[in-house]
């Protein structure tokens, strides 16, 4: 079933997997998917690496997977940083004959060695498939705190219109620890005349390193709360990841309050933050 078929009829609830790339079998992988499915999501969207890491084709192997064995909609991401178009249409038809027809369509991170061929943003590729594959559901990302590479917020904003006039269906957003970031984004997209249903996306925190290095690697901000809480657990990595994870459900049900399209949890392949945040949609209602 279409994500933008499921967002028009009710507030969604999904999970994110990402695809072994050697240390990790196959096999594992689905179990991970198949704990996540346990909750019934609406989506589980698996994530695509490209230039070179070699997992696309376990994208669409976990991808076809969540569709055919576990009964559960599978969003497929699709970087096209250095991807050409026979690259795409390749990969579109891959996912067509696995049962997938959810994309999320994005950049992709610059690396050496792997330069614009035929798309040089998310907006070409959106704009590619909506004209050659019309019948895919396509996802875009969103920044609530705008991208790190934006030079301004306007540009930010324009990105994303042009993003929509493309032809996204829906957008989803990077990860935030503070919800008013999410609010105050939401109400700027409509006065940018972005209209398009905006999932919010939690990651929990599990390590002092580990949020180090996600406000390093995308801009997010780290609010003083997070840090008390940081403070509070101590050296202890358990303490930490259980700070974390608690942090997160909080957010979720604050968002889950406050009318968001859906929520989207960045699950780290960890099955027990699934379940911890299922629990804590549960307990508020969002989810049954």
């Amino acid at each position: 079933m279409k994500i933008s078929d499921k967002l028009a009829a009710r507030q969604t609830f999904s999970f994110e997997i990402f695809p072994p790339k050697g240390d990790l079998p196959l096999e594992k992988a689905y179990e991970v998917a198949s704990s996540l499915a346990e909750h019934r999501p609406d989506w589980i969207s698996v994530t695509y690496s490209a230039g070179g890491s070699g997992n696309s084709e376990n994208t669409v192997a976990i991808a076809g997977d969540i569709e055919g064995k576990l009964d559960t909609s599978a969003l497929a991401h699709l970087t096209c940083m250095g991807a050409t178009a026979a690259d795409v249409d390749a990969y579109v038809a891959s996912l067509a004959a696995a049962g997938v027809e959810n994309i999320l369509a994005l950049r992709g991170d610059r690396r050496p060695g792997r330069d614009v061929v035929d798309f040089a943003h998310a907006s070409d590729l959106i704009a590619y498939l909506r004209q050659n594959h019309g019948d895919l559901c396509i996802g875009a990302a969103c920044y609530p705190e705008g991208h790190v590479e934006s030079p301004s917020e306007d540009e930010s904003y324009q990105s994303l219109y042009l993003k929509q006039e493309a032809g996204a269906d829906y957008l989803v957003s990077q990860l935030f620890f503070n919800n008013e970031d999410f609010y105050r984004f939401r109400e700027k997209c409509l006065r940018h005349r972005i209209k398009l249903p905006i999932v919010a996306g939690i990651m929990p925190f599990t390590s002092v390193k580990q949020i180090q290095r996600m406000a390093f690697n995308c801009g997010a901000s780290i609010p003083v709360k997070v840090v008390k809480r940081l403070v509070q657990a101590g050296d202890d990595p358990e303490a930490q990841a259980q700070a974390g994870i608690e942090y997160a459900c909080e957010q979720l049900e604050d968002l889950a309050a406050n009318g968001v399209d859906g929520l989207h949890v960045y699950s780290m392949n960890k099955p027990s933050i699934a379940a911890a945040a299922a629990t804590a949609m549960r307990a508020c209602g969002y989810i049954a």
